[in-house]
């Protein structure tokens, strides 16, 4: 099973650049991952907080529908679920969010559950961004894991600054054996500028396997003596929100399944274009079949 701490969000996706029409969709990273991975045909599980509230009741319909577990799923009275809006302009897409306080910040690492079953357990720089206790719970998850960690460094530095998510991003990626960080999060975060170099800076953090999203231009896979680089496949994008989230599904799915890792990244390569070719983070996350028409 692959197991997920972060958290949900509901969307409000701009569908026209300047106009004030949004389609209302799900989103938050970790979310996105374990239906991505779900649709792919793996196992998964959430650990989150949801409020009380419509988007937490509308996000256990969503995780119902999507086959995805949510025996850890806590309904949190006090707080409320977040949201945020994504709109488009030259430059790609802008988030703008609306989590202060919200319910999955205030988890904490005595809300764990036992984790020895799970196979990969995963979450991202955002799941320790949101709060000081959802950064332990991650950090207290990844040093409890029996099977094996995968981490995102989806680097949102409107939520913490530079170097305390330098410094926890670093701890996080030196347990990971698998360590899923874009160019860009990497550059921000190294200072190097080379994907070459950036590849040499995740593995010496400790991270055992590398998948170094080059947005477009696809990825580079790295297994600390060997790398291969897969381009981008040209696919009609509309819109990047969730594809990084995909590909981190989609190859745990493919891991999970027996799959090497030069075999999964070809699946999460193509699954990830296109989760591109419609809005919204969740409803343009391909299944199995379209995926493998691509590969």
């Amino acid at each position: 099973m692959i197991v997920s701490i972060g958290e949900p969000m509901v969307e409000f996706n701009q569908t026209r650049p300047g106009e004030r029409t949004y389609l209302q969709g799900y989103g938050g990273d970790t979310s996105n991952m374990v239906i991505a991975a779900a649709r792919s045909g793996a196992r998964s599980a959430y650990i989150t907080r949801v409020g009380d509230d419509e988007f937490g009741r509308m996000l256990l319909e969503l995780w119902k529908r999507e086959d995805v577990d949510t025996r850890w799923v806590t309904v949190d009275r006090d707080a409320p679920t977040g949201a945020y809006f994504v709109t488009h302009g030259p430059t790609g897409h802008v988030f703008s969010y609306l989590r202060s306080g919200s319910a999955a910040s205030r988890m904490r690492p005595q809300d764990l559950p036992d984790l020895k079953k799970a196979t990969y357990v995963h979450a991202s720089g955002i799941s320790m961004a949101i709060s000081a206790f959802a950064c332990d719970t991650v950090l207290v998850a990844f040093e409890g894991a029996k099977g094996r960690v995968a981490f995102d460094s989806n680097l949102r530095l409107k939520l913490w600054p530079l170097e305390r998510a330098r410094e926890m991003i670093r701890r996080a990626a030196a347990m990971a054996d698998y360590f899923f960080p874009s160019l860009e999060d990497a550059q921000a975060l190294s200072g190097k500028p080379s994907p070459e170099e950036n590849l040499a800076w995740a593995h010496n953090l400790g991270a055992k396997t590398v998948f170094l999203k080059l947005g477009p231009d696809g990825v580079i896979v790295s297994d600390g003596k060997r790398r291969e680089r897969l381009p981008g496949l040209e696919v009609k994008a509309v819109d990047a929100t969730g594809a990084g989230d995909c590909f981190c599904g989609a190859a745990l799915a493919r891991l999970a399944a027996g799959d090497t890792i030069w075999e999964a990244a070809r699946y999460a390569n193509a699954a990830a274009a296109l989760a591109t070719t419609g809005f919204g983070a969740v409803d343009p996350l391909p299944r199995e079949a379209a995926v493998r028409c691509m590969i």
